[in-house]
């Protein structure tokens, strides 16, 4: 069976990776510590210091686990650094039927953070905009209706 390969960008995959490495390196033995004071204090049985930490402790490690998985199962592509074509990655400047301008970027599911402009790759308007260029108009089912939107400018930085 073929390994799920999931699209990130690289600042995605590097944030990932970064929240892994302080979970086990930092987390993960600061609840190691905790765990053995309460073992210490005695009787397991009612010791909800004990019980709290070890609650803590299997989030902790499953969160470890998902982010294995996911940094795992990472394909990690580059935006595209010009071009009118839009891709994953493409950061793309459009402008609604009421003549104002938005800018996003495509990402992956797990970066996307509409209030920054990073858009899911699976949002219907993401999906709408792949394969499109400069110049041309789209119409994207949202979740408010449909909206049209005029692709104004693409593959440029996103802070530009």
């Amino acid at each position: 069976m073929a390994i799920q390969r999931t699209p990130m960008t690289r600042a995605g995959y590097d944030r990932l990776k970064d929240e892994l490495d302080h979970l086990k390196r930092v987390a993960r033995p600061s609840i190691i510590k905790a765990i053995a004071e309460a073992r210490a204090h005695g009787d397991l049985s009612e010791n909800a210091e004990y019980h709290a930490a070890r609650e803590k402790q299997s989030f902790l490690e499953g969160r470890i686990q998902e982010l294995e998985g996911k940094v795992g199962g990472a394909e990690v592509i580059d935006p595209p650094a010009g071009g009118d074509r839009i891709t994953f990655g493409s950061t793309v400047l459009l402008e609604d039927d009421a003549g104002k301008e938005v800018r996003y970027q495509i990402v992956g599911s797990d970066e996307a953070d509409p209030t920054k402009g990073k858009i899911s790759i699976l949002a219907p308007l993401a999906r709408t905009l792949i394969g499109k260029s400069v110049g041309d108009t789209v119409t994207a089912q949202l979740p408010g209706g449909k909206k049209q939107f005029d692709i104004l400018k693409a593959n440029f930085p996103l802070g530009a």
